[in-house]
């Protein structure tokens, strides 16, 4: 489970980066073509590792709710984050892509 947290959360950011306003926000500047596409492929791609790592973890059938569950809880924690602290979210974003490596090893 936390290694689909982990995962989701860094997908949700990749999304969130892929906006101009929020690339303006976190980064300072908008965003290029090239970037936008990349950072809105790497999110949809962390966001199908987190599924296959709740499905494997639980099987299809409490899988998908776990992953559900995860979703919400991730992006409720950017979601509060972002406005209030953009560098935190976006420090916490790569650290999750950091521990993920991690995470999932100590699930095995």
């Amino acid at each position: 489970m936390l290694l689909a947290f982990l995962l989701c959360y860094a997908g949700f950011t990749a999304l969130c980066l892929a906006m101009p306003r929020h690339h303006d926000e976190v980064l300072g500047g908008k965003p290029s073509v090239h970037r936008r596409r990349g950072l809105t492929l790497g999110g949809w791609i962390l966001l199908s590792l987190s599924l296959w790592a709740a499905v494997t973890g639980h099987g299809w059938n409490f899988g998908l709710v776990d992953w559900f569950a995860v979703l919400m809880l991730s992006a409720l924690a950017l979601v509060l984050l972002l406005p209030y602290r953009p560098r935190l979210a976006l420090a916490l974003a790569g650290l999750s892509l950091l521990t993920s490596p991690v995470a999932a090893w100590a699930s095995n």
